[in-house]
């Protein structure tokens, strides 16, 4: 096991195209670290500079104590999960679990130990005399980190190795990931597009958009203190929900206007983000997430209503997503731009209508909400999130601006 740092790296090609720009990470000895992002972004190119696949342009890697930049892929001692199985298909789950092995020369009982004690952790015992075909996909992909966990390597990498599963064996093979990382207690960075495998496997998750690390946090920061309008949009689902609004003072508390509508809001929040203050009466990108959201006929909440007609409601047994819209300007900036080409959008992210902006709202299933009625959305004002309309940023205290 090792730590794994990367100081100012950087990868230029020779088109002069910049795939990654200053990327500094600590990952520590043992930790989970997921890489997650857009198309694009620079995390898989991220992952095969550590892997030693792609050459660095610029920057320092280290694994453990030594400098790797110009070491060659196989003797950096990280082993790499592909999201294709890349399995022989001539071969056994054994001989493909020992192919590195024998290659490294290993002796056969060495070899041996190692391949079954890599079976029992991945529950393959009994497949080990069957061929790839004869396997289903998620037994391959436990085959495929098999043959990575029997070279006992400094670090594993893994670049989306989910997804070609379905969606039930993504699920079951999350948790197998997971449950193997703790137990193995290897340094682990994995690749991911989708946010959902990035917040339940990482003990931290970093978030990279356009080749720049925009902020690495525990799922749970990242969750309740996105750094800016991209993290706030990209982590999340249903997406949190991006308006305009406009705070105003109101004796000791603070009235927020989105639209031709008015909630008030606890003076607290000044208190929590004091650069607020900063930005009074004057147009500001405002963030509520789907389940701060709740219906105001069975919400304790009475204050903080708004008034509209839920023009779609999806019921999935744990709650209903209700949808509805407020005549309000939806935000548009470079991170929601960029967060609308994500999901094959318009350049106006979706959710613009001639009534303003399209919102959901995560309702409790007790709920008797029907598409087409006129409903009152209670609004946890607490949980709201606050952002520079120009720049994006998330707007905390006086040194976060």
């Amino acid at each position: 096991m090792a730590e794994v740092v990367l100081e100012g790296v950087g990868k230029v090609y020779a088109d002069g195209t910049r795939a990654v720009n200053n990327l500094n990470l600590h990952i520590a000895d043992g930790e989970f670290l997921v890489l997650v992002g857009p198309s694009g972004c620079g995390k898989t190119t991220a992952l095969r500079m550590i892997a030693g696949l792609e050459e660095i342009s610029e920057g320092t890697l280290r694994i453990g104590d030594r400098v790797v930049n110009q070491v060659p892929a196989r003797d950096r001692d990280v082993a790499m999960v592909f999201q294709s199985y890349a399995l022989y298909p001539h071969l056994d789950v054994y001989e493909n679990i020992a192919f590195g092995l024998r290659l490294r020369k290993l002796n056969k009982d060495e070899i041996d130990r190692r391949v079954k004690q890599a079976a029992r952790t991945l529950g393959l015992e009994e497949y080990l005399h069957r061929k790839p075909r004869a396997l289903s996909g998620g037994q391959r992909q436990r085959v495929a980190m098999g043959r990575a966990i029997v070279r006992e390597p400094a670090a594993f990498l893994m670049d989306e190795p989910l997804s070609n599963l379905d969606a039930k064996l993504r699920v079951q093979m999350r948790a197998e990931i997971a449950r193997i990382q703790r137990d193995l207690q290897v340094t682990t960075i994995y690749v991911t597009h989708d946010q959902t495998e990035a917040m339940t496997l990482g003990d931290r998750v970093a978030v990279m958009r356009k080749g720049v690390l925009q902020q690495v946090a525990p799922p749970q920061v990242l969750y309740d203190r996105p750094a800016n309008l991209f993290v706030a949009g990209f982590i999340g689902s249903p997406a949190m929900n991006l308006v305009q609004g406009v705070f105003s003072r109101n004796g000791d508390d603070l009235t927020l206007t989105l639209g031709d509508q008015s909630i008030p809001v606890p003076g607290k929040l000044l208190e929590e983000r004091p650069a607020l203050r900063g930005y009074l009466d004057r147009p500001v990108a405002v963030g509520i997430r789907p389940e701060d959201m709740e219906d105001a006929s069975i919400s304790s909440n009475k204050s903080a209503i708004l008034q509209s007609t839920a023009d779609l409601v999806e019921a999935l047994g744990s709650d209903l997503l209700v949808h509805f819209s407020l005549n309000v300007p939806q935000v548009v900036t470079e991170d929601t731009r960029e967060l609308a080409a994500d999901i094959g959008a318009d350049e106006v992210p979706s959710g613009s209508t001639s009534r303003g902006t399209d919102l959901v709202a995560r309702f409790n299933p007790r709920s008797r909400v029907r598409e087409g009625d006129t409903i009152s959305v209670a609004v946890d004002t607490e949980r709201i999130h606050v952002f520079d309309a120009e720049t994006g940023v998330s707007i905390w205290g006086d040194s976060d601006r």
